[in-house]
């Protein structure tokens, strides 16, 4: 399966064409390497051949990057000595790029070929480690292409010579952003950034590499001239010493320490710098099978590249035809409502967004309006696009304009009666294969399906908001909720570009399954008399975007009130948590009610900045002497939220535990660098996972007892990715 072509023309310039059979966008493995390691040596004993243009096969792209699926199984197949494997391995493919950088030079710099790299649009990763060997690289004027390396994000950092090469072309502080945040540029922008030489039009693009290779260019990379100076400086020169000091602090800010692989680059860049070149990509390499020998990367490459992508395919998909919406009624035009209508029209989907005053209706469309306004303010949207966007959604009273519709999604205030009423007001404008779906965070959905025609045809979609922005859906699936159905809101998620979960019916579904309890138990601390900061924290150090006390800001005391009212109501004598209700209660009472009244669990500025913790908690809740560990307030707010995953996966609720990681991390923000809660378990053991839960248990009650699932893995010696696996292997016990 030939990835790489080579065609030399009567000028002498060889054209190198990377061309992925199978992709949509070229992807780098080990083959490809090979093919283009053994095309390179070609060319370059070819006295025919006077320089070589590398370009792409695919339209519109260069490279996506390496085929993560063949980083997660380096390690596996590294031999019994992974980090040396891994370590040869990766500076084999360090020799492949130094080879083309050097294109045949001795060592006084005399001889060599010169290569270009022309770039069609899109270079990511090694698509653009590649390219930062070449001697040149030519971009096409292509303002829907990014370039960059955002490895970063994934939990590994670019180990392919990109680190080096970036930093020693830019400076650390110029190679900053792109590095450490993975920012993509357009390729105007990323030329202003000094990444890439030249932008011309997409038509010239070949011929603009053809004349730069034949303009006898010099080819000599600046550090492998003597005397090269790296831009603002290296870590022992005045200026470059400052700009460490400011990385480091940054890095560690950013990450709180959790995030391995910002500070693997971090130090591979500072170490690097102090050394030779050859001997500064050995640096980088060094660092990276660092990374890849830690669980962490494996488990953030599985969850967030390998695992979301499935999902986002289809992996538990039924087998029935194409669902694609065409035309969706929103029923409820408030900011949830609104939401759902904007992302539908920029899909290219039909909306119809309904409420029951015009008003209402019409505020809700013009959510969608200033929302492009930002984007066109921000230049990520035009004019043209704004009024095509509109131009799709309808705001009205009128049921009738549902007719045609084969999705309804209703998204009106959280009450069984409310909503049962709506469904049959819809269902008396609707086709008999409409699919209807109702976005609610707490109600059963097979209660809800009572009001519907035909329960098969009934299921729950649960946005998280703001909509526009959380890329994760819930999909509930209810007792009777058929296959189309489910097909239904697959298609309808993957049309709107966010990632999807499939879950069955039960109280609070999956997600706010586990995030109340989190919340609650910081909460609980706080009542206890462990420092409010303590337990804010504690939460960030081990990875928690929010602490529980400010998430329960930002979604509001008075929703929690609410949730907490209704779940007594529906569990009687064995609702857990009134001691929890107890604070909740009184901020309620106290008017504190979060972030939307500017007083909360935290202290707010007239313009709504959040300052502080607010001094009356401590007033009222007094701090104990005695302090619990740092590890003991994360291990009750991290198993707080694990023991209800493993418990939804016990009970069938959850049918995947891929579905269980990706949800964690996009729905709240489960501490990414673990992969999500199964693969915490995983990297912690499921044996030492049993010890902390039944000394939790012991000291703070039987929220903490220790489920049969979580001991049977342990007992087995292995690990929840072990037994369950992914595909068919992933269902539940």
């Amino acid at each position: 399966m030939t990835q790489f072509t080579k065609s030399v023309d009567a000028d002498g310039v060889a054209t190198l064409t990377w061309d992925t059979p199978g992709k949509s966008m070229n992807v780098m493995n080990m083959e490809g390497f090979q093919e283009l390691d053994a095309l390179i040596d070609d060319v370059l004993a070819d006295d025919a051949v006077k320089g070589v243009i590398l370009t792409s096969g695919k339209e519109g792209s260069f490279a996506g990057g390496m085929d993560l699926n063949i980083i997660a199984k380096m390690k596996a197949s590294a031999g019994d000595d992974p980090a040396k494997g891994l370590f040869d391995g990766v500076m084999a493919t360090h020799g492949i790029l130094r080879k083309i950088e050097r294109a045949g030079m001795d060592d006084k710099n005399k001889g060599g070929k010169p290569i270009c790299a022309a770039l069609p649009g899109t270079a990511l990763g090694i698509g653009l480690e590649i390219p930062l060997a070449c001697h040149h690289i030519i971009a096409a004027d292509n303002p829907k292409a990014k370039i960059g390396l955002p490895e970063i994000m994934v939990g590994i950092f670019p180990g392919m010579g990109g680190t080096t090469r970036l930093s020693w072309k830019l400076g650390a502080m110029g190679a900053s952003p792109l590095l450490l945040e993975g920012k993509l540029n357009d390729p105007k922008k990323a030329k202003s950034a000094g990444v890439i030489d030249e932008v011309v039009p997409p038509e010239d693009l070949l011929a603009k590499a053809k004349e730069w290779v034949l303009s006898e260019p010099k080819i000599v990379k600046p550090w492998d001239e003597k005397g090269y100076k790296i831009p603002g400086g290296t870590p022992y020169h005045p200026a470059g010493f400052m700009t460490f000091v400011g990385a480091s602090a940054m890095v560690n800010g950013n990450t709180k320490g959790v995030y391995p692989a910002a500070k693997a680059l971090l130090s591979s860049v500072y170490e690097g710098m102090q050394v030779p070149f050859d001997t500064a990509l050995k640096i980088e390499c060094r660092w990276f099978v660092n990374i890849l020998m830690n669980p962490s990367s494996s488990a953030m490459i599985r969850s967030l590249f390998i695992n979301k992508e499935a999902l986002e395919k289809g992996a538990n998909r039924p087998e029935v035809a194409d669902q694609k919406v065409k035309k969706v009624g929103v029923i409820g035009a408030g900011m949830m409502g609104a939401g759902i209508a904007l992302v539908s029209a920029q899909a290219g989907i039909e909306v119809v967004l309904i409420d029951q005053k015009q008003e209402a209706a019409d505020k809700g469309k013009a959510y969608t309006e200033s929302y492009m306004d930002k984007g066109i303010a921000r230049k990520k949207a035009t004019p043209e696009k704004k009024e095509e966007v509109l131009g799709r959604i309808t705001a009205t009273t009128d049921y009738a304009a549902l007719e045609g519709a084969d999705l309804i999604i209703e998204a009106v205030f959280e009450d069984v009666g409310v909503k049962a009423e709506v469904t049959k007001a819809v269902q008396a404008h609707t086709g008999p294969d409409c699919i209807f779906a109702t976005n609610t965070s707490t109600l059963p959905i097979t209660e809800l399906a009572k009001a519907a025609t035909d329960a098969e045809k009934f299921i729950g979609i649960h946005f998280f908001s703001p909509v526009e922005k959380m890329m994760l859906v819930e999909i509930i699936k209810g007792k009777d909720t058929g296959d189309v159905a489910v097909a239904k809101a697959l298609d309808y998620v993957r049309q709107i570009r966010k990632t999807p979960i499939v879950v069955n019916d039960a109280r609070f579904f999956y997600a706010n399954r586990c995030i109340i309890p989190y919340i609650n138990e910081g909460i609980r601390m706080v009542k206890e008399g462990v420092e409010p900061a303590l337990v804010e924290n504690a939460a960030k150090l081990v990875g928690m975007p929010l602490g529980p006390l400010q998430l329960v800001d930002e979604t509001s005391i008075d929703l929690g009130v609410k949730i907490a009212k209704a779940t007594k109501a529906a569990m009687g004598d064995a609702y857990p948590d009134g001691a929890v209700d107890e604070v909740l209660f009184w901020m309620a009472d106290e008017g504190r009610l979060g972030r939307k009244a500017n007083a909360g669990f935290y202290s707010y500025d007239e313009k709504g900045k959040r300052g502080l913790l607010w001094e009356g908690l401590e007033a009222k809740y007094p701090v104990a002497d005695e302090q619990p560990e740092l590890s003991e307030v994360q291990h009750r707010l991290l198993f707080a939220q694990v023991l209800e995953a493993v418990r939804a996966l016990e009970e069938g609720v959850l049918e995947d535990i891929r579905e269980g990681d990706v949800g964690a991390i996009l729905g709240w923000g489960f501490a990414p660098w673990s992969g999500g809660p199964f693969s915490w378990l995983d990297i912690m053991g499921a044996e030492r996972a049993v010890e902390l839960t039944e000394a939790l248990t012991a000291k703070h009650g039987e929220r903490f007892a220790t489920p049969d699932l979580l001991r049977e893995i342990a007992a087995s010696g292995g690990g929840f990715y072990d037994r369950f696996g992914t595909g068919a292997d992933a269902k539940a016990a």
